[in-house]
């Protein structure tokens, strides 16, 4: 089995990775880099143009995982594409949506590289996509390759938790099998129950280690979290503020818009409007109509419904008068530039009645990540286009992950007992913690730490 990590960076980077398996060969997610732009946020594709790809398989449709699909599609024009079936109800608006970025950031900042794909293209190779059930075993290599005498492997998606139609993802050849987890989450959400991955057993497992720099605090609950939010948006709301949430469209808003609606039902938080943005009220939607289809907690929740949902207009953000107790779960989790979880910050820094609260991992180095390490009262430059701010306002961190805990995830490599561990999507220090963790418990497994555009025999 030959494995390469096409992540450009050693850290969270653009997720993909290439494995020959038994004459065949499949891509598994095809992301782009949160923090880089133009070609420099793309896998490493040039490593593996000489290879007659058979498949693109992804795990899930947030940008790190899916983001570069058509780049990859556009080098490989015989490979399909495997997906779950909830995955591919999202990833066309995602892809669509991308183009929409990046046209404006070649507009506004002049990344002239950009669209790097266009809204012909994704619709042109929709054809090429198949969403299957979880738990379905399905062949994906190429047909005149199984023609020729080869058998061909299959693959199978199990729930991962993690967001609507994420998957681990298990290959099978005849004599070998890899199991790739993807993003997961080993505890039930406020919507998403928790990923079932019971069965798995795998000679090769592929491991995201996320949060393997990050303990959890003993008597941590997600429930007692859940409470100090409520009680910290009720104590911005008594004093005249506003509150923002920065979300990422898919999953974390769907997510927290959940939890608010249950808050406002029992009675613990007060209703009112809940401001979002336009590509979050999507997803919301496909949330709702697709509730019946996956494994989740409160099946007849009805976000939409259930919530007043103020979508926000071009522009708003940067107009509308911060007061009044507003609530804002809006995109991006990292306040981007140009986002208008952005904007909102950039104008809510400065004042002391405001409260910006995290509910997810936000970069050290974008405007979020830079926000939460300032000091009270230090002045820091926030962006590009902000500028330098001060920060007055309250910004609190609330650990709501959607990832499993280094915990579950060291149980889990026991459950699967692989011989080989690859260990990707973390930081190095998240690596490393979990290659000292698995040398300790399992001496006799081998572990490895691709670097980027590497490839290794297991």
């Amino acid at each position: 089995m030959r494995i390469a990590n096409l992540n450009p960076d050693s850290a969270i980077g653009a997720s993909a990775w290439f494995v020959e398996l038994e004459g065949h060969r499949l891509l598994m997610d095809a992301g782009t880099h949160p923090k880089r732009e133009g070609r420099d946020s793309l896998p490493l594709y040039q490593q593996i143009l000489r290879e007659e790809l058979d498949a693109v398989v992804l795990s899930h449709c947030h940008h790190d995982h899916v983001g570069s699909l058509p780049v990859a599609l556009r080098h490989f024009p015989k490979a399909h594409v495997l997906m779950t079936e909830l995955s591919y109800f999202i990833a066309e608006r995602v892809l669509h949506n991308s183009v929409n970025v990046m046209t404006r950031q070649r507009d506004e900042l002049g990344i002239k590289e950009y669209p790097l794909y266009t809204h012909d293209e994704v619709d042109e190779m929709m054809p090429r996509f198949q969403g299957f059930k979880y738990n379905r075993e399905v062949a994906w290599a190429s047909f005149h390759k199984t023609r020729a005498g080869l058998t061909s492997p299959t693959l199978e998606f199990f729930d991962a938790g993690h967001t609507l139609g994420s998957a681990g993802i298990m290959v099978r050849g005849q004599k070998e099998t890899l199991f790739y987890t993807g993003d997961v989450c080993f505890h039930d959400q406020t919507i998403l129950r928790s990923a079932r991955f019971e069965d798995v057993k795998a000679d090769v497992l592929i491991m995201e280690t996320t949060r393997g720099n990050r303990a959890t605090p003993a008597g941590f609950t997600r429930e007692s979290e859940i409470e100090r939010l409520a009680a910290a948006i009720t104590r911005v709301i008594k004093r005249g503020g506003c509150v923002l949430l920065p979300v990422f469209a898919l999953g974390r808003t769907q997510e927290i818009l959940a939890m608010l609606a249950l808050l406002m039902d029992c009675g613990k938080l007060k209703k009112q409007p809940i401001y979002i943005g336009g590509l979050g009220r999507v997803f919301t939607e496909i949330y709702d109509l697709q509730a019946h289809r996956c494994h989740r907690q409160h099946s007849n929740l009805k976000l939409t419904e259930a919530l007043n949902l103020q979508v926000l207009e071009k522009g708003q953000p940067q107009k509308m008068k911060l007061t009044g107790g507003r609530i804002f779960v809006v995109t991006a989790g990292m306040m981007s530039e140009n986002t208008a979880a952005h904007e909102l910050a950039a104008r809510m820094a400065g004042d002391e009645r405001q409260a910006i609260f995290f509910v997810g991992y936000a970069d050290p180095e974008t405007p979020g990540g830079r926000l939460k390490a300032a000091k009270p009262g230090e002045t820091f430059v926030f962006s590009a286009s902000a500028g330098q701010i001060t920060k007055k306002c309250e910004v609190l961190d609330f650990d709501l992950t959607a990832h499993a805990n280094r915990e579950e995830l060291l149980d889990f490599v026991g459950q699967v007992s692989p011989r080989t561990v690859l260990l990707g999507h973390g930081d190095a220090d998240s690596r490393q913690w979990f290659e000292e963790q698995i040398r300790t418990r399992h001496p006799k497994m081998k572990i490895i730490q691709p670097e980027p555009g590497k490839t290794v025999e297991v």
